[in-house]
């Protein structure tokens, strides 16, 4: 896959306790294999969905042994140092300064204004996702959850060449960020359904044959059920927290029900 549009998302990957705990897991639940561990890059694991880069995992940095286990998705920069500059001057909280992979690239952690953790990569050799969009085990989707539609919906496109559409729907509040005319990333408000004390954070989606099955798979596994399955225009869908916290949900985009809802361009 070619390196993608600035602000796309190109790669995800998660920090575990357990690492072989979690590649045994996601190879149930995700039909994953997994690469070779790169000790000179902490341990880091690629995941394969039929032979095809699709994720990473590794174990936590030295002194985040006590962070939760979280997925971080990754948005597309030609230019890391000087997205990092677009995210502070819009408000939003650098976390990991720009850091050369080797020669796989550049990264960077970032928070936006309403909570939620994003990473930035700058592609050299790695390129990112090599899934394609829908196919089993691969990434699909992403949306940011956040109780500051106000300050998100101002924070990104002003990072990133994002143009926004909201939905035409009372009851819920969500809006999609497109780039070049495609959808790349939604943002939902979270609602009285969510717990308080939920951060916001940014949900990755991935693609599975069936959405029922991974879900009893996951569940069999100890992965908690917090939403779903439900059917939707775009899918098939639940939300999961894996056995070691990490949340992330299933989507069978093959097994859609419904029209797809009206959106309207957000000046």
């Amino acid at each position: 896959m070619a390196v993608q549009p600035e602000g796309t998302p190109c790669w995800a990957d998660a920090m575990f306790a357990d690492v072989e705990g979690a590649k045994s897991f996601y190879a149930d639940v995700l039909g994953w294999t997994f690469g070779e561990s790169q000790a000179e890059f902490g341990h880091y694991t690629t995941a394969y969905a039929d032979g095809k880069a699709a994720a990473a995992v590794s174990p936590p940095m030295p002194g985040e042994e006590q962070n939760p286990s979280s997925w971080c998705l990754y948005l597309a920069s030609q230019d890391t140092a000087a997205t990092v500059t677009k995210v502070r001057d819009n408000g939003g909280e650098v976390l990991v300064e720009p850091m050369e992979v080797g020669a796989f690239g550049t990264m960077a952690l970032a928070r936006d204004p309403g909570g939620a953790v994003f990473g930035i990569w700058q592609a050299n050799t790695h390129e990112g996702f090599e899934t394609e969009m829908g196919a089993p085990g691969g990434y699909c989707w992403g949306e940011d959850f956040t109780r500051d539609a106000k300050a998100v919906d101002a924070f990104y496109p002003a990072v990133f060449p994002y143009t926004e559409q909201k939905m035409d729907e009372a009851t819920m509040d969500f809006a999609v960020f497109e780039v070049q005319g495609q959808p790349v990333l939604g943002r939902m408000v979270m609602n009285k359904d969510f717990p308080p004390d939920l951060p916001s954070f940014l949900n990755v989606y991935f693609s599975v044959p069936d959405c029922d099955a991974a879900v009893a798979k996951a569940t069999e596994r100890g992965a908690v059920l917090q939403f779903g399955p439900m059917d939707s225009p775009f899918g098939r869908f639940a939300s999961i927290t894996d056995p070691q916290g990490a949340a992330f949900s299933v989507i069978d985009v093959t097994t859609t029900e419904g029209e797809m809802p009206g959106m309207s361009p957000v000046a």
